[in-house]
């Protein structure tokens, strides 16, 4: 409920795309939204590269997620 309030997208579309698996399918619009919130709550998203995949880690301690729409 959080990550959806954050995002401004719904509680249902945040529950489709984390019972999603493998590709991510969605609006490019609305998972724009979602790693944004992700992000200003503390996310790195890290992309693959010869050596390892892609992944997230935590850049710092999470904050509380707020609305950054």
């Amino acid at each position: 409920m959080e990550l959806a309030k954050a995002a401004c997208v719904g509680v249902a579309t945040v529950r489709r795309l984390e019972a999603a698996h493998g590709e991510v399918r969605g609006s490019a619009d609305t998972v724009w939204k979602v790693q944004k919130a992700l992000e200003h709550a503390g996310v790195q998203f890290i992309t693959a590269d010869e050596s390892a995949g892609p992944g997230v880690r935590l850049k710092h301690a999470a904050k509380r997620t707020k609305r950054i729409c």
